[in-house]
């Protein structure tokens, strides 16, 4: 009888054993037919799923026979579901075939920084875009200013200069906020005087998006970029009118109003944003000093826009007023004596442009733009007073074609600093004019290869020629792995206007000998490395990239006699080096982000290496995102600062940042709530802001937030 039931056991063992199968599969996309690394095989009756090797192929065992049905996925092609009955009537690789997916479905990015308006996907330079939804939840967060939008970005910290009046600069990979160029749509327009509070006086409800270059970019539009850059795009009519407006209140005593319209009229366009944006004194610590000023801004900003057969153009105006005061809570609450900081702030921008298409392939643009910026730093017993005029014209030549774009063009830049005599030291007046010259040229040189290369030659009046060269190469290695490398020059003409000369309100320091001073240079590259696939239901993108930026006879300040001070350059040099990590899982509804980045930042003085004041070493960004059919969006982010060295010697301590946001969406409106800092991180928790008394304070570097834990929220309307 055992004999009998071992038998009939083995004999269902081996039935059951002749009934699993193997299923091999070549995963095939694109015209030309090539192999999918990395794509997807799900299972659907049994939830398994396996990955394609190098070759495309993906293989599966123990399928059960019977009728099976697989969904293969891959990024950027569109799903697909195949069943088959086993077992099948031949055993050799199956091909399955995915095409890619339609543009409705994935609207394509087209960066305009680099001149060459080609998509994200199919330019050499590495460009960051911040736009769609990304850019309106950041804008949640802080409805009246760029300045959080910017810093949570891998690779970007924004640096407070001022520990009362919130005045604050961009860092990219490490370097002072000077070295990096700030753009409006392709206008240099926030350089020099006015870049101390450009990224506060900035509302983000008129962008599309941001675009971010890292690195040396000098050759694009000129001195300043050496850190890299970052273009703001302003939103233009579309075929749909647009009325938006937004109110946000913050429990720090912050109100945020802003509009935006836009409309198409035929031949004729037109955008107005306006926006209100104000705060109260606001002191968390009760130390007797602002973390927020008091202040009040109007912005107000109309562009028309004309559409010919072959010509369009476009003129805009902005007017930028704000009164800030920072300081002892007691002077600006009743007027007593104490330590203040008022700023007071007139800005005027005009912008103007017009391309004419020359033929199917070519084009002539002409640009230009002006911006007077008018303020007035007021301390006890010290006041700085200039106005400046700044202006960009330039006209280049554009030719599309098949395989290779080209940009030529010329532009000259104007920038003039006129102090108005309050002190007895000398007048920091200033009269730069740049002529440049330029070539820019993207070559398709094959699928698997496109390289962009450029020229500038820029001649500044008091500090002579500048050549800069620029190559970047993107190699399409996999359908899904994707590499960019390039480099290039770069330089800065001598400038008073840095972080350290505004966290002196500019007191005591004399103007630059331009007979004894020089530009400063630098040298840069970046390499890159993206990855992309999709694992089942998990997309999974993967950006790791390194940078190296050597920047020569950097201009450094001293203290001479009497306590003057004054920029001279530096004999040495100074050096950031790292890599920035990037990894986006999407799964449904959910998204994650985490972000690392690396910075080794030194100076190299005297024979001397010493770390970078005011740069986190290891910083790391980590945001998860809920998303639910368009009616509810929820975010969670935590950022960690490692310890930065301060420029007294001494270390601050790290730390970390956390919030929360939640957001109702409707047809025409949505609800939003955001608690910012949550935790309560701030340096007064664990560190100073001064020492001295409040009538005669020193104040510290400021490395870690000040205003602590605010929650805001507010109303979106669309119509």
């Amino acid at each position: 009888m055992k004999y009998l039931l071992t038998g009939i056991i083995l004999c269902c063992l081996t039935i059951a054993a002749q009934a699993q199968y193997t299923f091999k599969a070549r995963i095939l996309g694109g015209e030309e037919k090539t192999p999918l690394p990395g794509a997807t095989v799900f299972w659907k009756e049994q939830n398994r799923s396996v990955a394609a090797d190098s070759n495309g192929v993906a293989a599966m065992t123990g399928i059960s026979a019977g009728k099976q049905s697989f969904l293969i996925t891959f990024v950027g092609f569109e799903e697909r579901t195949i069943s088959y009955t086993f077992p099948l009537t031949d055993s050799a690789i199956v091909d399955i075939e995915l095409e890619q997916e339609e543009e409705e479905h994935e609207e394509e990015v087209v960066v305009t920084a680099t001149r060459i308006s080609r998509t994200i996907a199919n330019i050499p330079t590495r460009v960051e875009v911040i736009s769609g939804e990304e850019l309106a939840e950041k804008a949640n967060m802080k409805p009246g200013d760029i300045r959080m939008l910017l810093t949570e970005s891998t690779g970007i910290q924004t640096q407070q200069t001022s520990a009362t009046s919130f005045n604050a600069g961009i860092r990219i990979q490490g370097l002072d906020g000077r070295y990096t160029q700030m753009l409006r749509d392709g206008y240099p327009l926030y350089a020099g005087f006015s870049g101390g509070l450009s990224i506060l006086q900035i509302a983000p409800l008129d962008l599309k998006q941001v675009e971010v270059i890292k690195g040396s970019a000098s050759t694009l539009y000129g001195g300043g970029a050496i850190a890299g850059l970052v273009n703001l795009v302003s939103k233009t009519p579309g075929e749909k009118r647009s009325l938006n407006f937004m109110a946000n209140g913050t429990s720090a005593g912050g109100l945020d109003l802003s509009g935006f319209y836009s409309e198409r009229y035929g031949k004729a366009g037109l955008t107005v944003f306006a926006s209100r944006n104000s705060n109260k004194a606001y002191d968390p610590a009760d130390i007797g000093f602002t973390a927020i000023p008091k202040y009040e801004r109007y912005t107000i900003n109309p562009r028309l826009f004309l559409y010919g057969k072959k010509t369009t153009a476009d003129a805009g105006i902005t007017y930028i007023t704000e009164d800030r005061t920072g300081g002892s809570m007691n002077y600006i609450k009743n007027g007593d004596s104490g330590f203040f900081e008022k700023n007071n702030t007139d800005r005027i921008i005009t912008q103007f442009g017009i391309a004419h298409r020359l033929n199917e392939h070519s084009t002539l643009q002409l640009k230009n733009s002006y911006s007077r910026f008018d303020r007035v730093i007021t301390i006890p017993g010290y006041r700085f007073d200039a106005l400046q005029q700044s202006s960009f014209s330039e006209l280049t030549w554009n030719r599309k074609g098949e395989k290779a774009d080209w940009v030529i063009g010329a532009n000259v830049l104007t920038d003039d600093l006129d102090e108005v005599e309050h002190n007895p030291n000398p007048s920091r007046d200033y009269h730069y004019n740049t002529f440049g010259m330029f070539v820019q040229n993207a070559w398709t040189v094959s699928d698997k290869l496109v390289l962009e290369t450029g020229l500038r030659g820029d001649y500044v009046n008091e500090y002579g020629f500048e050549l800069l060269p620029r190559i970047s190469a993107m190699i399409k290695l996999l359908p899904n792995l994707t590499t960019r490398i390039g480099g290039g020059y770069g330089y800065k003409t001598p400038t008073i206007f840095t972080e350290e000369a505004e966290r002196m309100h500019f007191k005591n320091l004399l103007p630059i000998a331009t007979d004894q001073s020089k530009n400063e240079r630098s040298t840069g590259g970046n390499w890159d490395i993206n990855y992309r696939t999709s694992i089942g239901q998990l997309g999974i993108s993967l950006n790791h990239l390194f940078f190296y930026t050597r920047l020569n006879n950097p201009l450094v300040i001293s203290v001479g006699a009497g306590g003057a001070s004054t920029f001279t350059n530096s004999g040495g040099h100074l050096d950031t080096r790292g890599m920035e990590t990037n990894l986006r899982l999407i799964y449904g509804d959910l998204k994650l982000f985490i972000g690392y980045t690396y910075t080794d930042a030194n100076t190299h003085f005297d024979n001397k290496m010493e770390w970078m004041p005011l740069t986190a070493r290891h910083r790391l960004n980590n945001v998860l995102m809920y998303e639910k059919d368009e009616k509810w969006k929820l975010g969670l982010e935590g950022y960690y600062f490692s310890r930065q060295r301060l420029n007294d010697g001494s270390f601050g301590k790290s730390y970390w940042i956390t919030g929360f946001m939640a957001e109702r969406v409707w047809e025409r409106f949505s609800l939003y709530i955001n608690f910012e800092n949550f935790t309560d991180t701030r340096q007064s928790r664990f560190d100073t802001i001064y020492t001295g008394t409040i009538d005669n304070p020193v104040f510290r570097d400021i490395y870690a937030p000040v205003e602590g834990f605010i929650m805001n929220g507010g109303v979106k309307i669309s119509l």
